[in-house]
């Protein structure tokens, strides 16, 4: 890795242009999308990144001497200026804790916050709003499904089916909890497509089976899950399925009902909302036999000196002060995404996917990781990614210092998988509906101009 800070170098030509690049490791043999991305860019219309950027303040200014490229959407999403004048509001106006007073300021803070559950509920068409916990995160929602649920209903010999591409959220957890319960974690690997092998996972479960933990979007792969089929092999079995949707919610239509999954959760930074509010949705049979999380004010019905008595769910799992403005700033990013309409986010973000990946194929000895798009595959808006010989920290640090394109580097929360992969870290580039083709274009040169710079030492 090169060390030290970058200066603002000239851009290098590649080294001899006039030899095609060879890039065995990227999958190719796809349609070609770039002359028909119609939800895109079409023949006097703006696209729907150029349309919502306006919306979004961060996006408009320089970094490092150059325009922001902001790529890095599956880490965080950037904020519309709606979600960041409902915080203001809140904090503003009517700036009260929730449910226990009688006060205007608290009725209506109180109204808010559990106005701001209804259009979770409606947003993921659960069948209603007290199947949705505020939590702090994806993360906490996890664990509170694994202390709550796993430590009541698992036992030594109980199977656990996950797959080795999971965020470590979804992985630690469990393991926790495994080592409690003595339950079994075991593990789905990788088709040839890189994708989770779903017939692998078919084949594990059995009478063993109590669970099954999977994420709906490979944050690395960008590789999209059969969730119905999931559920429905799971359910065949009385084994239930915990779906993280992180990578999905933001960016396309999710039924709960649809899906049928037991628990499902997601995170508000990732989806256009502020950070520290993520939530569960679990089915309302589960969440009133499950015992509570954390223990403190607003969760209990009762105290006594000897005992305590608990309040119905979703309050049964929200103990103390939440985060009040936050989830009316979640509610104000489902107004906003809602307004746009997730299956409008959903295509263009596609077309999107396909002309990243595309482009990403230009580069030289590239490999990107996960399933080539076709028309039976699907991928996310994202590529993780590496170039022969360039550790993608130096590729991120230089199209940051040099050309002011954020992307991430490093294992994204997925060591095995990356372990699986044969790398300790790759670099991803992860689109959301606000951005454009244009961005990738920049990101391409940018990228071409950073191999070039660090292959003219060799």
């Amino acid at each position: 890795m090169v060390e030290g800070v970058f200066v603002k170098l000239p851009s290098f030509p590649f080294l001899n242009p006039a030899v095609s690049p060879s890039f065995p490791n990227c999958r190719l043999g796809f349609r070609r999308f770039s002359a028909s991305l119609s939800a895109v860019v079409k023949e006097g219309s703006v696209s729907l990144g150029h349309s919502t950027r306006p919306d979004f303040p961060i996006l408009h200014q320089e970094v490092n001497g150059s325009k922001l490229v902001y790529l890095d959407n599956a880490a965080t999403s950037q904020k519309p200026t709606a979600v960041l004048k409902a915080l203001q509001n809140y904090y503003e106006t009517y700036n009260s804790n929730v449910h226990r007073g009688i006060h205007y300021l608290s009725a209506k803070a109180t109204d808010e916050y559990e106005l701001a559950r209804k259009k979770v509920a409606a947003f993921i068409n659960a069948s209603d709003s007290t199947e949705i916990v505020f939590t702090r995160n994806a993360t906490e929602a996890i664990n509170l499904v694994a202390y709550s649920w796993g430590l009541s209903n698992l036992r030594a010999g109980s199977e656990i089916i996950l797959s080795i591409a999971e965020h470590h959220s979804a992985i630690v957890p469990w393991q926790t909890i495994a080592q409690k319960t003595g339950a079994i974690l075991r593990f789905v690997s990788l088709d040839e497509n890189e994708v989770p092998d779903v017939e692998e996972l078919r084949g594990m479960i059995s009478e063993r089976t109590e669970l099954v933990v999977v994420h709906h979007v490979s944050n690395v792969l960008g590789s999209v899950l059969p969730i119905e089929n999931i559920v429905i092999w799971a359910h065949a079995v009385g084994a239930k399925v915990l779906v993280d949707a992180c990578q999905s919610v933001p960016h396309m239509v999710v039924d709960v009902q649809g899906l049928d999954a037991d628990f499902l959760v997601a995170s508000s930074h990732k989806m256009c909302g502020p950070t520290g509010v993520g939530f569960l949705f679990g089915k309302s049979n589960l969440l009133l036999d499950m015992p509570p999380f954390l223990g403190g004010g607003e969760m209990i019905s009762e105290v006594f000196l000897d005992h305590s008595t608990y309040a119905e769910p979703p309050s049964r799992f929200e103990a103390g002060t939440p985060a009040i403005g936050e989830a009316i700033g979640l509610g104000a990013a489902i107004d906003y995404l809602s307004g746009i309409g997730m299956q409008k986010i959903h295509d263009y973000e596609m077309e999107l996917a396909n002309y990243l990946y595309e482009k990403l194929c230009s580069v030289p000895n590239i490999r990107i990781y996960g399933p080539k798009p076709s028309d039976n595959i699907h991928r996310a808006a994202l590529c993780s990614f590496n170039v022969e010989n360039i550790h993608p920290t130096d590729l991120a640090t230089f199209l940051d210092q040099q050309h002011g394109v954020a992307i991430r580097s490093g294992h994204h929360c997925a060591q095995p998988l990356h372990r699986h992969l044969g790398v300790n870290a790759s670099a991803r580039a992860s689109l959301h509906f606000y951005n454009t083709r244009e961005d990738v274009d920049e990101f391409i040169r940018s990228l071409d101009d950073t191999v070039s710079f660090f292959n003219s030492f060799k």
